[in-house]
């Protein structure tokens, strides 16, 4: 029962970092983390989880493009 209040505490300390440094420059990784240790205890925290991992594969996938465009503009 102790290891469930430890994990509770740390994924929601991570969470508000994560949270923090998404509105701030920083990585969003800490969001995650927090919110994958939380969805081990809440259902409502996997449906965040989720939604923030569909945003970063998006996010990931646009800079990807951006990217591989800029560097064929390049070598043209």
């Amino acid at each position: 029962m102790q290891s469930k209040h430890i994990r509770i505490g740390i994924g929601g300390l991570f969470t508000f970092v994560g949270v923090v440094f998404f509105v701030l420059p920083g990585s969003m990784f800490l969001l995650i983390l927090g919110l994958m240790m939380l969805s081990y205890d809440f259902p409502k925290a996997k449906s965040y989880l989720r939604i923030c991992q569909r945003g970063m594969s998006k996010s990931a996938r646009k800079l990807d493009s951006y990217l591989l465009n800029r560097k064929l503009k390049r070598n043209i």
